[in-house]
């Protein structure tokens, strides 16, 4: 699995652990309800680095009788399980405890104290945030930011993205909230903050679920790629028509191969066989996450995709 991957995670675990004990403290001592949703979100955060880890870890395992193709999907499961969590726990609990400081306000005490976890929580944040961005610029190559998401094979890294973006922006709403109470005294603002980050988290949760839900399911390689193969296997001798490729992710570093050819009439058996060994070796030998190819002989009508 890519190393990038588990630095990303490791500087969100580190961040976020840290900001979670000094957004606890921050809250205990103030009393302020954006505070304590945003330890809150801290904490589920480093909960989910952990989820992500742990998915790399597995996804490393080695294909036995059980899994004959690997265990490479465990990162797109426990990265859906993430998206879960920052809607159940992180969003849930943060409208919760805005609701229920708006219906019994109180007031906030030694407010600064809050002004100053929030500075040092986006310097931490703003790292950890960098750190991601970087990796993520690095492994999109020439698509944009949003394609870039759509088509990416290893979530590891667009949801610690998606999940330090999201803890910036609440951290900015915190502020507010705490601020315009302190400034106006109106104490429903606090409360009010806590349910914006609240609603900020389930958004990134929705996306992120959507976003790795394909991929559990089980998503093609890139059309590049797929359109690379096809154009393989069009240029073999033997090769009268490619009547269908279709590939299968099996994780971020495992693509499976399935295509059905239809070959020339002169073709006897060790003429096939030859055709599929070459076209196996060319197949690996350009597209390095293929691991398994697989190649059926039919006739081009009796194929579903011409």
């Amino acid at each position: 699995m890519a190393t990038g991957s588990k630095k990303v995670i490791y500087a969100a675990l580190i961040g976020n652990g840290l900001i979670a004990i000094t957004k606890f403290i921050a809250a205990s001592i103030t009393g302020s309800s954006a505070m304590l949703s945003e330890g809150i979100h801290s904490l589920v955060d480093t909960g989910n680095q952990v989820l992500l880890l742990n998915g790399l870890k597995r996804a490393q395992k080695p294909p036995d009788k059980d899994f004959p193709f690997g265990y490479g999907k465990e990162i797109y499961f426990w990265s859906f399980i993430v998206a879960i969590l920052i809607f159940a726990l992180g969003a849930g609990i943060s409208i919760y405890e805005g609701i229920t400081h708006i219906l019994h306000p109180k007031p906030m005490t030694t407010p600064y104290i809050n002004y100053i976890v929030i500075g040092f929580a986006l310097v931490f944040e703003g790292f950890a945030w960098y750190f991601a961005f970087k990796e993520f610029v690095k492994s999109k190559g020439k698509w944009s930011y949003i394609t870039a998401v759509q088509r990416a094979k290893d979530p590891s890294i667009f949801v610690v993205l998606f999940e330090d973006s999201a803890a910036m922006i609440g951290l900015v709403v915190a502020f507010l909230g705490i601020f315009l109470g302190q400034v106006t005294g109106i104490v429903y603002f606090d409360g009010a903050a806590s349910i914006v980050i609240g609603l900020i988290l389930a958004g990134t949760a929705a996306w992120l679920a959507y976003e790795t839900k394909g991929l559990l399911i089980g998503e093609s390689a890139n059309e590049s790629k797929v359109k690379g193969i096809r154009e393989l296997a069009s240029s073999l001798d033997n090769v009268l028509h490619v009547n269908e490729v279709l590939t299968l992710h099996m994780g971020p570093e495992f693509i499976l191969v399935n295509i059905s050819l239809e070959f020339i009439d002169e073709a006897d058996a060790d003429l096939i066989e030859q055709t599929i060994e070459e076209l196996d070796r060319k197949i690996k030998k350009n597209y390095p996450l293929v691991k398994r190819v697989f190649v059926e002989a039919e006739a081009r009508k009796a194929s579903k995709i011409t």
